[in-house]
């Protein structure tokens, strides 16, 4: 009885796990939809070492993927490029998510001290694209995009 019962046991916490993993791993992406109804999936950088990490030592960024940087308040916060691999399209948005700035096809820095890349006017989010993203998808300034944290 008492190997019956630490079986069940164990496959609650693992099912609970899975489960409470799943949660987290949805709450991290959201859908993004741009002016003309297309979406895309951004990965969330909510936290200080989320932000700094962003999208260093990755390899590809697929054309419907993307990360948003969010942040408690708005700031021209700058950007660089350290330890990234691919270019990036950087699209800086207000409060009212709707786009200041965007710097088109950044490149990776190849060497110290990296050049940063700033708005002219205050943001709360930032999102990173795939070089090219911000042209290929029609994306101006003025432009609001839609999403729900």
């Amino acid at each position: 009885m008492k190997k019956k019962t630490v079986i069940l046991a164990s496959m609650f916490l693992l099912t609970g796990s899975l489960i409470f993993c799943q949660a987290l791993r949805q709450d991290k992406f959201i859908k993004i939809y741009l002016p003309d109804g297309v979406s895309i999936t951004a990965e969330l950088a909510r936290t200080d070492a989320e932000r700094q990490k962003g999208l260093m030592f990755r390899d590809k960024l697929l054309p419907d993927q993307g990360m948003l940087f969010v942040f408690e308040t708005e700031y021209p916060y700058s950007f660089w490029m350290k330890s990234t691999l691919i270019p990036l399209d950087m699209i800086w948005l207000d409060k009212d998510r709707t786009i200041v700035h965007i710097a088109k096809n950044v490149p990776p820095c190849k060497e110290d001290p990296c050049p940063s890349y700033s708005p002219d006017r205050p943001a709360l989010y930032v999102l990173e694209l795939a070089a090219g993203s911000a042209d290929r998808l029609g994306l101006k300034l003025f432009d609001r995009l839609v999403f729900k944290l």
